[in-house]
C-alpha cells in the first residue's frame, strides 16, 4: 500500500466510523468479562487465607507421589504472584518439605489457574481452558519428577 493509498484510507469517512465501532467492541467485552473478572478476584481473596493452614497440617511427607499431587494440587489453586510461589518453596524446602513437593507446587502455581479458569474460559473458550490447566498439571507433575530425578543424579 502506498502513502497515498494509506492517507486516502485514513482519511474517508469510513474510517472515524470504523474506529467507533471497535471502541464499542472492545467497551462491549471488557463489560462482559468485568463481573466474571471480579468474582475471580472475590475467589481469589477468600482462597489465599488456607493456603498457609494447609502447610501447617503436615500434608506433605507422606510419599513422592502424594507429595507432587498434594504440591501440583495447592500451586494449581493458588493465584498470586509467581514470585510468592518462589518464597514460599524456600521456606518449605527449609522446614523439611521434599524437593519433588516444592517442584510441583511451584511449577503448578506457575502455569495452572484454577482460580482464573471462568475468566480463561470466557475470553478463550472453555473446551480450550480446561484443556489447557489439566495438561499443565500433568506436566506440573511429570516436570517435578524430571527435575527432581536430575537433580538427585548430578548430586
Amino acid at each position: 500500500m502506498t502513502d497515498k493509498e494509506l492517507k486516502r484510507q485514513i482519511n474517508s469517512p469510513s474510517w472515524p466510523l470504523r474506529l467507533l465501532k471497535s471502541a464499542c467492541r472492545a467497551s462491549s467485552s471488557l463489560f462482559t468479562l468485568l463481573p466474571v473478572m471480579l468474582g475471580t478476584l472475590l475467589l481469589t481473596s477468600l482462597i489465599i487465607p488456607f493456603i498457609p493452614r494447609l502447610f501447617e497440617l503436615g500434608i506433605f511427607g507422606r510419599s513422592s507421589m502424594l507429595d507432587a499431587l498434594t504440591g501440583a494440587g495447592v500451586g494449581s489453586i493458588a493465584a498470586v504472584q509467581p514470585v510468592i510461589s518462589y518464597l514460599l518453596g524456600g521456606e518449605l524446602l527449609s522446614s523439611g518439605v521434599s524437593l519433588i513437593g516444592v517442584t510441583a507446587l511451584v511449577v503448578a502455581w506457575v502455569t495452572v489457574g484454577i482460580v482464573h479458569l471462568p475468566v480463561e474460559a470466557v475470553m478463550l473458550g472453555r473446551r480450550f481452558a480446561i484443556y489447557r490447566n489439566l495438561l499443565s498439571f500433568l506436566f506440573a507433575l511429570i516436570i517435578a519428577f524430571i527435575t527432581t530425578g536430575v537433580l538427585h543424579v548430578l548430586r
